[in-house]
Parts: structure tokens; sequence; C-alpha cells
């Protein structure tokens, strides 16, 4: 890591998915993704099974309220039947360095 770099905040988030959801689950993506750079945050991986039923995300924001902000996003949150029909088992996870 640059020694001058702000540092930012990285979370993980595991998304596991019937097969039945898949389909909810990528249309849910396609339109709150978007939404990530008006938070300052970025995508850094996307990484998906090749049965496309589990999706990693490594996420980065500028802080925590960035985030916070994202996900509390009311057109984030406009999309989350979506979700509900994906009936995806989420997993979030704040990343530190380790040294």
């Amino acid at each position: 890591m640059e020694q001058n770099a702000p540092v930012r905040v990285t979370y993980v988030r595991i998304a596991h998915l019937p097969a039945k959801g898949v389909d909810s689950f990528q249309r849910y993506e396609m339109a709150v993704l978007p939404l990530l750079a008006d938070h300052q945050g970025r995508l850094e991986r996307r990484l998906r099974t090749a049965e496309e039923q589990t999706e990693v995300h490594l996420l980065s924001f500028p802080s925590e309220e960035h985030f916070l902000r994202y996900r509390d996003d009311p057109r984030r949150a406009s999309h989350s039947s979506l979700l509900d029909e994906a009936c995806a088992r989420i997993e979030l996870y704040k990343l530190s360095d380790v040294l």
C-alpha cells in the first residue's frame, strides 16, 4: 500500500442464492451497483461461482459514513423487492489489513 494513499474502508459482501433467485439477484445488482459512485464507493472485485449461486463483492469507500449512506440510499431501497425475490442470504464483513 502506498504510504500517502488515503486509507479506504473495505468490505466483503457474500451473497448465497438458490438457483431460482439468480435472475432476480442479477437484476438487483444491475440497478444498485451504479449507485456506488454517488457515494464514492468502488467495486474492487466481483466474483461469482460457476453455477452463479454465490457472488462475492470486494467494496471500498472513503469512510464508514460513505458506506452507510450507500446502504441507506432510498434509490437502493426501492429495488429491495428484487433482493427479496432472490431469497439471498447475505453476509457482510468489514475488513482491515493484516500486517
